[in-house]
């Protein structure tokens, strides 16, 4: 007989809701945690007061991923768009507020909060959380898998993988999920930055000494023709140039693979100037890591591998990944969510159903500030 019946790898984002749904769903489940504590990066979030979401439709939010990501996530959002998460806080405990940009945060602005309402949450539905807890291997079984760690090795029926990216690695990311899977027979998307800075010539640097336009306009360059577009911050570093549109840009030329390309930035005043990036940052800066799982190997209905049955991968383990804003983390718990049910309905679960809405809904029109326009990818 399995140990339990499900084995969650990883306690971020992902893996912490896959708890929570778990745990509401009545199955027994260990999640194991490499850190001594969960959800380093998820403390990291929204400059540590973790943007959650974003308050858009989901037919919007499917669009602003753009292709591939927002096809394959498509029934994960749409069964648990925005307006359902910020419904599964407020009835769990957690209040949220709409913020400028149409980004979602916890009342408080603290992402600690959060991270405590998951644990505080697994601790009442009885989800065993593992931390310093490394898994070193997964093994398919006739009875389902055995995973090892370096103290112990336990039997489940049913795994999900939520290891995350490769990025910040001193919060857990470091590629471990992307090698189980590979060891299980799935093929992984070489790796790429998402959401970073660029470094730039120095003479840029100084004609840009002391600014921080909140919203500007860029325009991604190639043949002297426009790719696509974002809009946002545009923020002078040491180092380089960041902020929203420059992260939100970084994405997009990555996703396309694009190279001899120049950014066209346009300032509120109608100032107009084009930069040409040396480079983008490192991966191991990147908010968030492109690349991994291969998408055409996860049926996008419950998240469960089309190479090996009963292995279920959530979040950033996947080659998934979308613009500045809470897209990512929307991404993660959906994922999770889908995945969970899937599992509860082959052990005859009833789906656990988001609270229902008390009236229409009506997402609020998405802020100009900082939101990226659609990127045609």
């Amino acid at each position: 007989m399995s140990d339990t019946d499900l084995i969650i790898i990883g306690g971020g984002a992902a893996g912490l809701m896959a708890g929570c749904l778990a745990g509401e769903t009545g199955l027994r489940t260990v999640i194991l945690e490499r850190k001594h504590k969960p959800g380093r990066k998820l403390l990291m979030c929204g400059n540590s007061r973790c943007n959650l979401t974003i308050n858009i439709s989901p037919q919007r939010m499917l669009e602003m991923y753009g292709e591939p990501v927002g096809p394959f996530l498509a029934p994960a959002i749409m069964d648990f768009p925005p307006s359902a998460l910020q419904r599964w806080f407020a009835a769990n405990g957690l209040k949220t507020e709409v913020r400028t940009g149409n980004k979602v945060y916890p009342h408080t602005d603290r992402a600690s909060d959060v991270l405590h309402f998951f644990t505080d949450f697994l601790r009442d539905r009885n989800v065993s959380l593992a931390a310093s807890s490394v898994a070193t291997s997964v093994k398919k079984t006739s009875r389902g898998f055995t995973v090892t760690t370096d103290n112990f090795t336990l039997e489940s029926r049913f795994v999900i993988i939520a290891t995350g990216g490769i990025s910040y690695p001193k919060t857990g990311s470091v590629g471990d999920g992307q090698e189980f899977a590979k060891t299980l027979g799935h093929s992984l998307v070489p790796y790429r930055a998402g959401l970073v800075g660029f470094e730039v010539d120095k003479k840029v640097l100084e004609n840009h000494s002391g600014e921080a336009p909140q919203d500007v306009r860029i325009s991604i360059m190639k043949d002297n023709n426009i790719v696509a577009g974002t809009r946002g911050t545009f923020e002078i570093e040491n180092w380089g140039i960041g902020g929203t549109a420059v992260t939100d840009a970084s994405r997009v030329i990555a996703r396309l693979n694009l190279t001899d390309y120049s950014l066209r930035i346009e300032f509120a005043g109608g100032k107009v100037e084009e930069i040409k990036p040396l480079r983008p940052r490192s991966i191991k800066e990147a908010m968030v890591t492109m690349g991994g799982v291969s998408l055409r190997e996860i049926n996008n209905r419950t998240m469960e591998s089309l190479k090996c049955p009963d292995l279920y991968f959530a979040g950033e383990v996947l080659d998934i990944d979308g613009p500045t804003g809470g897209y990512n983390l929307q991404a993660a718990f959906a994922t999770a969510r889908l995945a969970v049910n899937a599992i509860g309905a082959k052990l005859g679960k009833k789906k656990i159903e988001p609270p229902a809405a008390r009236t229409a809904e009506r997402p609020a029109r998405p802020h100009h500030a900082h939101d990226s326009r659609r990127a045609r990818h």
